[in-house]
């Protein structure tokens, strides 16, 4: 393994008994309902999940050799990092090893890429990322900065900087982008790339055949209402 690159827990090591699925609080936010059926796809076809609906900033409250699989990129860096005893492993990953899992097809689309930065260290949810996109039909033309060369897209710099500098960042690496379409893995990426006068992609819409939604496009309201749902999960 080079130098900074960090591994999931092999799915051969994961104890079924003991595994948990966090759709991350962003996406309950987002669409809560969508949570609930990336679920059902879990238990379907991969096996019996749990629900785990702590948010990473708290004690994930689980029994020490628990594996949490997390759609958000920031949840796997914290659960991994802060709490002993806990394995990570990311959705992409899972639902790219099941063979048999059935995908929407996209005829003739073709987009770019923006990797979520926590999961920069990790290329095998790059590979898994892209590996379903092709699954799906999907065409990918990634920009210079990908993978474990990825960029932040500008929503980590919200209030450490003024917000018209976090806009300025938020255009810089959009543009970046080869496409006019780019494939997110993180809510926050979806108004970066908006703001940046890109057209999101969102990859858990595109798992479930769904459009993905502006919603809030207030920088200062968007964050306030993820804060709120963190102070009470």
């Amino acid at each position: 393994m080079k130098e900074g690159r960090l591994k999931s827990i092999e799915i051969s090591k994961i104890d079924m008994k003991n595994c948990w699925f966090n759709p991350g609080c962003a996406l309950c936010v987002y669409k809560p309902e969508s949570a609930n059926r990336v679920l059902k796809i879990l238990n379907e076809y991969f096996g019996e999940v749990k629900l785990h609906s702590i948010c990473c900033h708290h004690n994930p409250k689980l029994p020490k050799g628990a594996t949490i699989i997390n759609n958000c990129a920031g949840c796997d860096r914290r659960f991994r990092s802060l709490y002993e005893g806990i394995e990570t492993i990311s959705l992409w990953e899972i639902l790219d090893s099941l063979e048999d899992l059935p995908l929407p097809k996209y005829e003739r689309l073709t987009l770019s890429v923006h990797d979520s930065c926590s999961y920069r260290p990790k290329p095998q949810v790059h590979r898994a990322v892209r590996s379903l996109l092709n699954k799906m039909g999907i065409k990918v033309i990634d920009s210079e900065f990908s993978g474990t060369k990825s960029i932040c897209c500008g929503d980590n710099l919200f209030g450490r900087v003024p917000l018209e500098k976090v806009h300025e960042f938020q255009k810089k690496r959009a543009s970046q982008m080869p496409c006019d379409e780019v494939a997110v893995y993180c809510v926050s990426c979806i108004k970066s790339m908006l703001i940046g006068g890109k057209e999101p992609r969102y990859m858990v819409d595109l798992l479930l055949g769904e459009s993905t939604e502006a919603q809030e496009r207030d920088l200062v309201k968007y964050h306030k209402t993820v804060q709120d749902y963190i102070d009470s999960h």
